[in-house]
């Protein structure tokens, strides 16, 4: 007898969509068919079943110093992105000064357990103090580094994070050698890909010459850095000879780098995320503090580049939609808007409503299909980032199951989401589809809209590697 069933729904993979039953039991897929009985079963006539969602890019606890830190811990984060129908979710781990790769995943593994509702793996930042204190290029640096990035995947990591950008960015040496170091491991740089040198430089112009208006954002981070940084990642991927994935595209400039790498043979992947999905530029024009709530990096950019997102997704020159969900609370952001444009802490919440806005922009809207949009939120996530018993409904995968009501329509406000920051900059935009219910695991977490889950059921999955097979 099996634990439970999903019973009479349509199940969407990526390759495939077919009426059947899904069975669980001991928290896998057991199997998928018809007339499948257990002790209880869930009655999904009319809906889809799709596997959870695997949001491969969230800051969660995020601390940029004093008291600025982002609003969802691993609790509200969590819960919100299972009322979103994800159900494995990806921060990030930055090593503290003095601290090595095993003191500071004990430490983000602290502030995770007990917490969390959905399961997730970690991402290793390497900063400039993973070389030990050396510029890069030297013997020893390159020792350093290597141990850091063998412990680091000794404890179950196989995804790195290299900023090209704020206290963290690396210089084209350490960029180099830092993928050479993940190449070793069989692991995958992902990159925020900007000219911080360049952006810097426009925005004490603007500073100097007393612009503060959250516009001037987008207008000192233009689209061309974010080009030229990316072009310059997948060249020294290619000499390094390892994949990497470009973080939260958002311009189309972008999109034609990634074309072109991948048209020559690279192994280069491009994520964009909701924000630039569903909000543009003028967005800056926003009253008040609502302008300084769409304030990310890369910045949203104009409306020709939000349709090209969607044309680069449909057409598989982007990849993956994760959401890079950061928030800040309303008092963090309108401190810093009155200090000016460049104190604003960047970061906005999408966790929640990804799911069912790439449904109702995406398959609603006619441009991909269901099966396209599992690929692009679950199975392809999971099989580039080493999830490997995630993103598919089949047996022997576990059972992180999603019950999606395609013809369901709502409007985004934030009193309606569960994320811990009080404002959406998404409100009021209307979607087709609703995510009825969210299994991690086999353990309902979210029924028909209420959350019934158990603090801390999530689990930390360890992944041996980051590529494809």
């Amino acid at each position: 007898m099996y634990d439970v069933v999903i019973k009479n729904g349509t199940v969407i993979n990526s390759d495939a969509s077919f009426f059947a039953d899904v069975a669980v039991r001991g928290g896998k897929i057991a199997a998928v068919g018809s007339d499948l009985e257990a002790l209880r079963e869930v009655d999904a006539e009319g809906k889809l079943v799709v596997p959870g969602g695997v949001d491969t890019h969230v800051h969660l606890t995020l601390d940029l110093g004093g008291d600025t830190i982002s609003s969802d811990d691993f609790f509200t984060g969590t819960k919100a992105a299972a009322f979103g129908g994800t159900t494995t979710v990806v921060p990030f781990i930055h090593p503290e000064e003095g601290e090595g790769p095993r003191e500071a995943f004990e430490r983000r593994q602290g502030e995770a357990s007990g917490e969390v509702v959905v399961d997730y793996g970690w991402h290793m930042n390497i900063g400039p103090s993973a070389f030990a204190d050396t510029a890069g290029g030297t013997a020893a640096g390159r020792e350093n580094l290597r141990r850091f990035v063998d412990e680091s995947s000794a404890l179950g990591i196989s995804t790195y994070k290299l900023y090209m950008a704020y206290g963290y960015r690396l210089n084209d040496v350490q960029l180099y050698e830092a993928m050479e170091a993940i190449a070793g491991v069989n692991g995958l740089p992902v990159v925020h890909a900007e000219n911080f040198e360049l952006i810097t430089m426009l925005v004490n112009r603007a500073v100097e010459a007393g612009e503060r208006h959250p516009r001037l954002h987008e207008k000192t981070r233009p689209a061309e850095f974010e080009a030229e940084a990316a072009a310059r990642v997948f060249a020294i991927a290619r000499r390094a000879g390892v994949p990497v994935e470009v973080f939260h595209v958002g311009t189309d400039r972008v999109v034609d780098e990634i074309r072109r790498a991948r048209r020559q043979g690279d192994r280069v992947y491009g994520e964009t995320c909701p924000q630039y999905l569903f909000l543009n530029n003028s967005a800056f024009e926003r009253p008040g503090v609502e302008a300084a709530y769409v304030v990310c990096a890369p910045p949203v950019r104009p409306e020709e580049d939000r349709l090209a997102m969607w044309r680069a997704l449909a057409s598989d020159d982007l990849q993956i939609v994760s959401t890079d969900h950061c928030p800040f609370t309303r008092e963090l952001k309108e401190r810093g808007l009155a200090e000016g444009f460049h104190k604003i802490p960047g970061g906005v919440p999408s966790m929640e409503m990804r799911m069912t806005a790439l449904y109702s922009g995406g398959v609603a809207a006619g441009l991909f299909s269901e099966n396209r949009w599992v690929e692009l939120c679950s199975a392809f996530p999971a099989r580039l980032h080493g999830f490997e018993s995630k993103g598919v409904i089949a047996p022997g995968f576990d059972a992180d199951i999603v019950v999606f009501d395609p013809h369901a329509r709502s409007a985004i406000s934030a009193e309606s989401l569960h994320e811990n920051c009080g404002w959406t900059p998404y409100e009021g935009l209307e979607l087709t589809g609703r995510v009825e219910s969210t299994f991690v695991r086999g353990t309902p977490v979210v029924e028909n809209g209420e959350f019934v889950g158990e603090r801390g059921i999530g689990r930390f999955i360890e992944r041996s590697r980051a590529v494809l097979k």
